[in-house]
């Protein structure tokens, strides 16, 4: 069991809000954090100079089968530095969001976003030391609005 989970209060996902993140659970975030599929063939680095921004869980009809936490930066703050050929890409609906999975393992590494698609969201539960399940409360946006995520 989780020891003293991160906790943060933000009252409405759709309102204009700053959520930064400079330590999860004990592991402090770094300003380039290496995140890594299950099995290590996927490595990405995300520049996150201030911590994980807004993280947050998706209730489209996608994300909520997927269940992970996210967080989103700009598309030029995530590099994939190893395994891009090791990557799966999948679209639905419009077409203007790409999802990616390891080929090998199927885990969720990141996503560009289909509200802003200048910005790439990550799985939390990717970056390295980090467990989601030391956030408590995480707000859960409406996958229908997409007002402001």
């Amino acid at each position: 069991m989780t020891q003293n989970p991160q906790q943060f209060v933000v009252t409405d996902i759709n309102e204009q809000r700053r959520v930064m993140l400079k330590k999860i659970g004990n592991t402090a975030i770094r300003t380039h954090h290496r995140a890594s599929c299950h099995c290590g063939a996927v490595i990405l680095e995300i520049h996150l100079p201030d911590g994980v921004p807004d993280p947050h869980r998706c209730d489209c009809s996608f994300c909520k089968r997927k269940g992970a936490v996210v967080a989103a930066v700009d598309w030029a703050d995530l590099k994939v530095i190893r395994g891009k050929t090791a990557l799966s890409r999948y679209q639905f609906g419009k077409h203007v969001a790409e999802h990616y999975f390891c080929k090998n393992c199927g885990t969720y590494t990141h996503h560009r976003r289909s509200n802003n698609p200048e910005e790439f969201g990550f799985n939390i539960g990717c970056l390295e030391g980090v467990n989601p399940f030391d956030l408590n409360d995480v707000p859960v946006a409406d996958g229908g609005v997409w007002s402001s995520l």
